[in-house]
């Protein structure tokens, strides 16, 4: 059986001002987290049109996240170990999906919409009769959820940051219903883990582990508004080209250095050298059909 949540998240901004921040905030929060050779690596970035939504934007990135997942998972996986992510964005609509080659039979696929009003549509992308039977609705709030301590930082609290150019927030309880502007990200998350005593522990882990970084991303996106708020989408699109960029040289280089000490340790100890991440071609860009359940990320 499939896990499906969706996931309403309201941001004191409107759909148009979202698309900026979005871009803003994934570009650089990726560059932030990037460090000893885990992080996201940028394989493609390019527009497509495709003959139901429009134009759009196609991006490709491996996720290197090793240490960042709990023991139990790290002993299933090899030591270099990365998923990748594919999302098409098609603004105000995106599908996310997440592959990883090693654990066919686990997906995660990730469809959003984003509407100028409080999380009250009820059925915002389309659901099934029988997805909305089984549908949880779970509802993040960027001021009152908490956020891991290690994660919390005071001028990322929605509660106390205000806006110097918008003169928004801070946020305070209730702010859902009072706020003007509003809009909310509608997030549809399937996910599968078909493996016998692991399912419902992985299934668990992956929705509670896209809970948080939704909260985290999404505070950030609001409380790093007066960096990005006239920013164009050239401007932001640039920006984010800069950034990747940086942002992939910051994780190819700490994994070759990762990589040379495992291959001297292993020439040490008389044992084969580790291969290198493949540099695998950029994969096909065509837009996954609606019945594609595959992988996630909070674009």
């Amino acid at each position: 059986m499939v896990l499906t949540k969706e996931y309403r998240i309201c941001m004191p901004m409107t759909v148009e001002e979202y698309r900026i921040g979005q871009l803003y905030m994934i570009a650089r929060h990726s560059f932030e987290q990037s460090h000893g050779g885990e992080g996201v690596e940028v394989i493609a970035n390019e527009e497509v049109n495709d003959e139901t939504n429009g134009r759009g934007q196609f991006t490709e990135k491996r996720i290197h996240l090793s240490s960042h997942l709990p023991y139990w998972i790290q002993s299933l996986t090899p030591k270099i170990f990365y998923v990748t992510e594919k999302a098409w964005n098609y603004y105000p609509f995106t599908i996310t999906e997440y592959t990883c080659s090693f654990l066919p039979k686990f997906s995660i696929s990730i469809q959003t919409r984003y509407e100028n009003n409080n999380g009250t549509t009820e059925n915002c992308l389309n659901l099934s009769p029988e997805e909305l039977e089984t549908r949880e609705v779970d509802v993040i709030d960027i001021a009152f959820d908490e956020v891991k301590p290690h994660h919390y930082k005071e001028s990322e609290d929605p509660k106390l940051f205000k806006s110097e150019k918008t003169q928004r927030g801070p946020l305070s309880e209730g702010w859902r219903d009072t706020q003007q502007p509003i809009m909310c990200c509608y997030k549809v998350v399937h996910a599968k883990f078909e493996v016998w005593g692991l399912q419902t522990r992985v299934e668990d882990y992956v929705q509670l582990a896209i809970r948080e970084i939704l909260l985290l991303g999404h505070r950030q996106a609001f409380t790093w508004m007066d960096e990005w708020f006239n920013m164009t989408i050239e401007d932001v699109r640039n920006y984010e080209k800069d950034m990747q960029a940086k942002t992939n040289m910051k994780v190819q280089t700490a994994l070759e250095a990762v990589e040379t000490q495992e291959g001297a340790g292993s020439q040490t100890n008389s044992q084969p050298q580790t291969p290198k991440t493949p540099k695998s071609p950029k994969s096909p860009v065509s837009t996954p059909s609606g019945e594609s359940k595959s992988w996630f990320s909070w674009s």
